[in-house]
């Protein structure tokens, strides 16, 4: 599902009917009850959280996703707040490592913080979810997406971006497309990157693509020959990597480097332009499944324009993603008429139809989106991955 244009009004526009709506909502409301950190109070700022990588491998989209929440938080501040108070927004730094997610997690909660609007790396992300739901704070995941997240149950979360399932499917639709019957898959031994080689190669069953390799690299290093060698080896029409773009910009070098003259397909952890930057010629052609970015929708062209002008550079992935999670919280607590942990989950449970750059909004009962809106996405000239199929024909 992706950003209807047809519909004649653009994310802006969506926003500022979003926020008369709560204005008003805000000025019929009684005081408002506790939930998370916010402890019964009704004024001040409401506090959101956010963990994201500031630093290692993955920084480069901890500001993409800061800038586009603080972008939601400052638009909906100027149109008056959520129940008549300005929203704030804590960010703090989670490296994509598990153990640096907890302490970072610990320390939002004692922050005061409402809900929860990170999450990129979903094995730094799965511990938080029970510190979070025993805080009695609500997330919404814009980034992180294993199908270990949704497997946890834990009570409050939602996720914006498609689940594991939802992007092997998308693979595995676009492979059958390309007329691919032999897929190879290769993980980093991540939670996110091995569950969605395994959603891929479960999947895969009963339909025209065979898996005839299924390879797990280690991390960090520099030399995959090893790994590239297993892969000539299997002789796949289609290698598709489900790991982070560090590895991944190698992995494509060294496999051009070795003769490989099939089909490279990335997943969604490694569609940023710093692949191209790794991967260096041999990125041309890659492709990759992802949900669109900014540039790749219809009617964005104000919102990023808006985003240049705040930051002085365009936006990245997870930016919209990271802007639409604090929507859904603000939509969710104006619904509520609280920031009370229990009302907040169900109002976000039972927005329908609530605009968001993917389409409009309806969860699962599971926290998960109806639709997942992947796409497939290619390496353009300058390195930056542009849309190649919307898989929607």
């Amino acid at each position: 599902m992706t950003y209807d244009s047809r519909r004649g009004r653009s994310p802006l526009r969506i926003l500022a009917l979003g926020a008369g709506s709560a204005l008003a909502l805000g000025a019929c409301s009684g005081g408002v009850t506790g939930g998370g950190g916010d402890e019964g109070t009704d004024d001040g700022p409401i506090v959101l959280g956010m963990l994201a990588p500031f630093s290692g491998s993955e920084a480069a989209f901890g500001p993409y996703m800061e800038n586009g929440a603080q972008m939601a938080i400052d638009e909906i501040n100027e149109a008056g707040g959520v129940l008549g108070r300005d929203l704030e927004l804590i960010t703090e730094d989670d490296a994509c490592d598990a153990t640096g997610a907890t302490a970072a997690a610990n320390k939002l909660i004692t922050s005061g913080i409402v809900a929860s609007v990170g999450g990129y790396c979903s094995g730094a992300t799965l511990p938080t979810l029970p510190i979070f739901s025993g805080a009695g704070v609500p997330m919404v995941i814009p980034a992180a997406n294993s199908n270990q997240l949704v497997d946890a149950d834990e009570d409050g979360v939602f996720l914006i971006n498609g689940t594991g399932d939802q992007q092997a499917q998308a693979a595995l639709a676009w492979a059958e497309k390309q007329g691919v019957q032999r897929l190879a898959l290769v993980d980093d031994n991540t939670d996110y990157s091995a569950d969605l080689a395994d959603a891929v190669a479960e999947q895969a069953a009963g339909t025209g693509v065979e898996i005839v390799l299924e390879e797990s690299v280690t991390a960090g290093e520099s030399d995959y020959s090893a790994n590239v060698n297993s892969i000539l080896s299997a002789d796949p029409d289609m290698v598709y990597w489900t790991g982070y773009y560090q590895e991944g910009g190698l992995i494509a070098a060294q496999l051009a480097a070795a003769g490989y003259d099939g089909e490279l397909l990335v997943a969604d952890g490694t569609v940023d332009a710093k692949f191209a930057e790794i991967a260096g010629d041999a990125a041309q052609g890659v492709e990759g499944t992802f949900t669109q970015t900014p540039d790749m929708l219809e009617g964005a062209d104000e919102w990023i324009a808006t985003y240049e002008e705040r930051y002085g550079e365009g936006p990245g992935p997870y930016s919209t993603q990271a802007y639409d999670a604090v929507r859904v919280v603000a939509e969710a607590i104006e619904q509520a008429g609280s920031t009370e942990t229990e009302a907040v989950i169900e109002a976000i449970q039972g927005i329908d139809g609530l605009e968001l750059f993917s389409g409009p909004l309806k969860f699962t009962e599971e926290g998960t989106l109806a639709e997942g809106g992947f796409a497939i996405v290619e390496v353009g000239p300058e390195g930056e991955f542009v849309l190649l199929d919307d898989l929607q024909g």
